[in-house]
């Protein structure tokens, strides 16, 4: 990277800043993940390689100005490693995930409170949730602020009124179709797909994976449909509906 970046080098790298790259890293993650669902080894050693290119990238990017380089970033997170397993390098005891999960989070908290800035009076304290997104994707920024609030006993006791919400959303979705408002059905849809992801996490399902998981089974559908239709010499762009659902429900039967 630091040839690349260098005079001589490539000119779309040496033209790359911290908020370029950023759609970059969220793309390679997802690329990571998605090599993980197939299996596939020698895709997952590439697809990790490209992610673990963007931290290295962000790193001489910054090296550049005397803000840190890798070893800082290295370094960084091996103290974080050391702090937060005090059952490992220190003297807590934590014996199963569950107490190893609620030990990490006391100590996020201890941490936030000596970061800069973080002691405050109750005056000016701030709000248990600080951030909508977090820079996440949506699904995960919505699954993450539903079990952050949890913690704190804002959650339904179980999945019954989860589907009574989910019914309910659907219903005001319907009546905002038949008003004709644009900007209020869109609100509606959002509080249907926020109940949506509320479901999968009372079921101890990841929401984001579970429509990463629908997306490639209806890529996959909708390649069989093409595939039937290609086998009848028809095509896509000439098939009826009707043509086009019959493939699918053969698809589907495979």
């Amino acid at each position: 990277m630091h040839i690349l970046r260098a005079p001589g080098g490539c000119p779309w790298d040496a033209e790359q800043t911290h908020e370029t790259l950023v759609k970059h890293g969220i793309e390679e993650a997802y690329e990571v993940a998605d090599a993980v669902e197939t299996g596939d080894r020698d895709a997952l050693v590439d697809e990790l390689g490209d992610l673990l290119l963007q931290p290295i990238f962000h790193a001489e990017i910054a090296s550049e100005s005397g803000r840190f380089d890798f070893d800082d970033i290295a370094s960084a997170i091996c103290e974080k490693l050391i702090r937060r397993h005090p059952h490992v390098f220190g003297e807590s005891e934590a014996t199963t995930s569950h107490e190893v999960l609620s030990q990490w989070e006391k100590i996020k908290e201890v941490e936030r409170a000596e970061s800069p800035g973080g002691e405050k009076s109750s005056e000016d304290a701030g709000f248990y949730l600080e951030r909508a997104n977090e820079g996440l994707p949506a699904l995960m920024a919505a699954q993450k602020i539903q079990n952050k609030v949890a913690k704190v006993g804002f959650d339904w006791p179980d999945t019954k009124p989860v589907l009574a919400k989910i019914r309910e959303e659907l219903e005001e979705v319907e009546a905002e179709l038949a008003s004709d408002d644009a900007e209020g059905l869109g609100e509606e849809i959002g509080d249907l797909l926020f109940a949506v992801v509320n479901l999968a996490r009372k079921q101890g399902l990841e929401s984001e994976l579970l429509l990463h998981q629908a997306n490639r089974k209806f890529v996959d559908r909708f390649q069989k449909v093409e595939s039937g239709l290609r086998a009848k010499r028809r095509d896509l762009a000439d098939a009826t509906l009707e043509e086009m659902d019959r493939e699918w429900e053969s698809a589907k039967q495979q």
